[in-house]
């Protein structure tokens, strides 16, 4: 004990030495694990970068930065999302208003219905009478099936949107336009007003189709599509049927179709001309079937066996007609964002 009274500060001294080793070595070996976690984690980062490098496309190097690149076009898809989005503007129900009352609709389709009518009598368009544009099951009602009116509300929205459309082109005539049923009243009404169609949702919007038949010309046909193709509200044009509207219309006014009896140039019974033969054979001065019509042979008239030739002039390369169209038009309702 003496000894360490005597040297009492080299005994403090060098405890104190130890002490400051023994933090040091702990100190040097903690910083060493961590020095090692972090050589680790440099090493796994540079075989990525390595393994990137290699890949097609890769990040880029100090002349070009494709990182950067991908984030440009990445800003530049979500600046055209957001601009194609412009073209999927949902067209308005009619009434605008959630929940729908039941006679707020009623009021709203008498008068959607008188307001089209009188678009068609200005734009020169001829409706079948009478037309209610589809909702003829829900013309005269007052009280609607439950968990209808919204969904009706949404389709005379898009209804009168598509026939302003046919209206924007001067058509000459609508004779009809199909929707799906999505009520209970719709049951009722005729089979005319409707598609055995169904709307289709997928991941990004609704697709609801519609079938519009109407009469018209060539040039007022481009219109339409071009009307649909330019219009804000989001159409898809699926198909086009076209045919000669005259055909319809022939069906109609003799009482049959082409080569039945009683149409024009065609056999009525067997061994018999057809009627409007028939009716130019009892006129006073001509003669029988098989023989020449009056004339034949003589100056001026064409002689046998002689080709009729024209008279001249310009040829007649393209004849216009009136043509009956059926469109089947979807309207896309987006979802709304999650």
């Amino acid at each position: 004990m003496g000894w360490i009274k005597r040297n009492l500060f080299f005994v403090v001294g060098g405890a104190l030495a130890v002490i400051l080793l023994g933090g040091a070595g702990f100190f040097i070996y903690q910083n060493w694990a961590l020095n090692s976690g972090a050589s680790d984690q440099l090493n796994e980062r540079y075989s990525k970068l390595q393994e990137l490098a290699q890949t097609q496309p890769q990040p880029g190097n100090d002349k070009i930065d494709n990182t950067q690149k991908a984030k440009d076009q990445q800003k530049e898809l979500a600046d055209w999302m957001a601009a194609a989005a412009k073209n999927f503007a949902s067209i308005p129900a009619i009434p605008p208003m959630v929940p729908v009352p039941g006679s707020a609709f009623a009021d709203a389709l008498r008068q959607t219905i008188d307001t089209l009518r009188h678009e068609a009598e200005s734009a020169s368009v001829t409706l079948p009478q009478p037309c209610d544009f589809s909702f003829s099951a829900q013309r005269s009602l007052l009280k609607f099936a439950n968990g209808s009116l919204e969904p009706l509300a949404v389709q005379l929205g898009e209804v009168k949107a598509i026939t302003e459309v046919l209206y924007a082109a001067r058509v000459n005539a609508l004779d009809g336009i199909q929707r799906v049923r999505v009520s209970d009243d719709d049951a009722q009404g005729p089979q005319s007003d409707y598609i055995d169609e169904r709307p289709v949702t997928n991941d990004l919007a609704i697709v609801t189709p519609y079938v519009v038949t109407f009469r018209t010309f060539t040039p007022e046909l481009a219109a339409v599509l071009s009307g649909f193709a330019t219009s804000a509200n989001p159409f898809i044009v699926k198909s086009v049927s076209v045919q000669p509207a005259d055909m319809m219309g022939a069906a109609v006014t003799m009482g049959g179709m082409p080569g039945q009896p009683g149409m024009p140039g065609q056999p009525g019974m067997p061994g018999q001309p057809g009627m409007l033969e028939q009716s130019r054979y009892a006129q006073p001065g001509y003669p029988p079937p098989g023989y020449p019509p009056p004339g034949y042979g003589q100056p001026g008239m064409p002689q046998p066996g002689q080709p009729v030739t024209g008279k001249g002039g310009l040829q007649t390369v393209l004849k216009e007609q009136l043509l009956r169209i059926t469109l089947e038009v979807e309207v896309v309702k987006l979802l709304p964002k999650s």
